[in-house]
Order: structure tokens, then sequence, then C-alpha cells
């Protein structure tokens, strides 16, 4: 017997988004599920149906987000939504588009003189690490959510995480950090610079020897120089990066946050979002729910697989009722793939039965407007 759908509590997120105490919300899960469809109808329900002045973050780089909106682009400014109807309710909806080396840009300027921070702009270091470097984009995520959330400007914040390979790294991105700045080769690195200023090399020689070698042979010298220069440019800045990753992630625990997981009716999509789902109940982060796009449901689900192959069979038999029995056999593969779905959803209702769950069904084409939007947000919001 496959678990029905209807199983778990039905997620009521209308109610999240009219809650004035809820001030975030997070969609995750893993990439190709419609987390930035997602994102972007709850923001647009809550400014059109709830009056909140919202803004959605999204991490999307094919830009889908900004031409659903009717917007030429985004970037890391937010920018308003014309065009939606938010007379009566008097909301607004603006969006961005993260730009993680702009982000780390920011951050520079804001926490050190203008002489400091060309110099790390500089720096070859920096410039891969901004750009490029494996975890940047996640923390320089939260680091955009905390700017935003302490600018206190919107009544509701809207975050579509970062399509990595594991949407676990947005929450582990803070930690990395911390471990990174808190490690034996960095404090290495900085001594020279707490050491007033003596040659990296001949510091690192005289107090590991043959390590230093080692360091250099594999990094090379220059690019060791180059990080050295990094890191000691950085120096002052780096109690700031862990306190406000520190105040982020409390943030994400507090009650102003709800996570909405996303997920499709596939094995690995359902798989991610019960291990995200975890890793949020050890964390104590408060899982709103999840939504489960893509759902196929048959036009009359009481007439199984196995009665429409059967009568399709038989019409073809009795010859002369092709267009019909062509109709029996779509609707038997449709009843099969729902089945299937079900039994997938079930896997995540049955490790996590408390967790209220909506279902979307499948869109016959992609989200590419407004009112392509107002349909997704209705749906998942539908009582």
């Amino acid at each position: 017997m496959v678990p029905s759908e209807d199983a778990a509590p039905q997620l009521d997120v209308d109610k999240i988004l009219a809650d004035p105490g809820v001030r975030i919300v997070v969609c995750c899960g893993a990439g190709g599920v419609g987390k930035t469809t997602t994102a972007a109808a709850l923001a647009l329900r809550a400014a059109e149906h709830h009056g909140r002045r919202t803004v959605v973050l999204t991490i999307d780089p094919a830009r889908r987000l900004a031409q659903s909106l009717g917007l030429t682009e985004l970037d890391n400014t937010p920018r308003q939504v014309k065009g939606i109807d938010v007379e009566s309710s008097g909301g607004e909806l603006h969006a961005m588009m993260l730009d993680m080396k702009r982000t780390f840009d920011d951050v520079v300027l804001q926490h050190t003189d203008p002489a400091k921070a060309a110099e790390i702009f500089a720096n070859p270091f920096y410039q891969a690490m901004s750009s490029t470097f494996a975890g940047t984009q996640e923390y320089m995520a939260m680091e955009k959510l905390g700017q935003l959330h302490a600018r206190g400007e919107w009544d509701l914040i809207v975050v579509d995480t970062p399509p990595s390979r594991s949407a676990l790294d947005f929450l582990d991105a803070p930690a990395r950090l911390s471990r990174f700045l808190d490690g034996r080769m960095l404090r290495l690195l900085l001594a020279p610079a707490r050491s007033g200023g003596r040659s990296m090399f001949s510091l690192v020689t005289a107090s590991f020897g043959m390590f230093s070698k080692v360091v250099q042979k594999v990094l090379g010298a220059q690019l060791l120089t180059d990080l050295s220069g990094f890191v000691a440019a950085l120096d002052s800045m780096f109690g700031g990066f862990r306190q406000r990753a520190e105040q982020t992630y409390r943030i994400l625990q507090a009650r102003e946050t709800a996570f909405v997981l996303v997920a499709a009716p596939e094995p690995d999509a359902v798989r991610e979002a019960a291990y995200f789902a975890g890793r949020l109940r050890e964390e104590n982060m408060p899982l709103a729910g999840l939504v489960l796009n893509r759902v196929h449901r048959p036009a009359v689900p009481e007439l199984d697989a196995e009665r429409s192959r059967a009568a399709a069979e038989r019409l073809t038999e009795l010859g002369g009722h092709e267009a019909t029995a062509d109709v029996l056999r779509a609707h038997a593969a449709l009843a099969r793939q729902a089945v299937r779905e079900q039994q997938v959803a079930a896997r995540f209702t049955e490790a996590f039965p408390a967790v209220p769950a909506v279902s979307v069904t499948a869109q016959p084409a992609d989200v590419h407007d407004v009112d392509g939007l107002r349909t997704i947000g209705a749906a998942i919001s539908r009582p």
C-alpha cells in the first residue's frame, strides 16, 4: 500500500508569509528542483496577498528569476519589481542576484581603509578566492543575508540557496570559515605580520625547518608569497568575518526564520531533502515544511493503470477505437508514474512524519513570467 501524500500534515504557506514574526524564508534543497521559482513565487505572494515589503535573493546563474519578474537584469543591489498587483495590499517586491565577488569587495571596503582595500584587491590570491574559491559563494550568500537583515528595511527576506553540490554547503560555510581562520597553516602565515614584518620564509624556516620547504615545493614560492600577503592584509578583518558568520547562524536558528525544503519526486532530490531535514533538526533550525514540486496526477485517479491498460487492449482488439485506446494507454503511463512518485515521496514522510508538506502539480511549461509565478504561489498555498 502506497502512503498517501496527504499522510503528512498540510503545509500552510500563507500562514508563514503573513506572520510578521517571520522575517526570513530560506528555500533549500538539491539543484534542479525548482528552488528559484519557488522562492520567487513565495516572495511575490507575500507582497501581493499579505502586504509585506519583500526582497528575494537568488543565486541563480541562469537569470530565470529576472526574466520571470520582467526585469532586464539583476545584480547585487535590490531592484523593485514593477507591474505587480499590490495596490490593495500595500506590499512591495524587490529582487537581487548575489554577486559573490562584489559582496566580498563590499566587506573589504566596509572594514578597511581605502589604502588597505586597494592592497587586498590587487593581491592575486584574493582575486582568485573572491571569484572561484570553493565555499566562497555559500559564505557570501550568508554574508549578504546578514547585511539585508541588519538594514532592517524588509518585512520579509526570501533566500534561494546556492546551486551547490550539496545544499548543506549553505549551512556549513560559516563553520568552514571558522576552521580556516583557526587553522594551523593560517596562524603560521599570519606570524610574519604579527612579528614586526620579518620575512615569511625566514620565520617559517626557523620555526618549522623542512616543513616550509615542502610547502614551498607544493604551493610554489610566488603563490605562498601571495597567500601570505593576502592573509596579512586581511588579518584585521578576520574577527569580523567570524563574528558576522556566527550572528547570521544564530539568526537562522531563531523564530524569525522559516526553512522551506524544496524537492521533486525523484530519489536523489528526496534523499537530499531528508538529509537536510535531519541536519536542520540537529542544528535546532526551524523547518517549516516541504514543497514537493512537479508532481504528476492522473485526471481520473480512480482508474488505475492496470484497468486502463486492459481497457486499451480490449478496444484495440475490437478495432475502430484507436484514439480512445491511445488516451487510455497515456493515462496508464501517467498513473504508473504517479504511483512511483508517491512511493518516493513516502520515504521523506516516513522519516519525518511531523513535517508539513504540500505538493505542486507539474506545469505544462516552464514558468517564465509573473502570471506563472502566481500560479505556483497559489498551488503552494492551497488550503
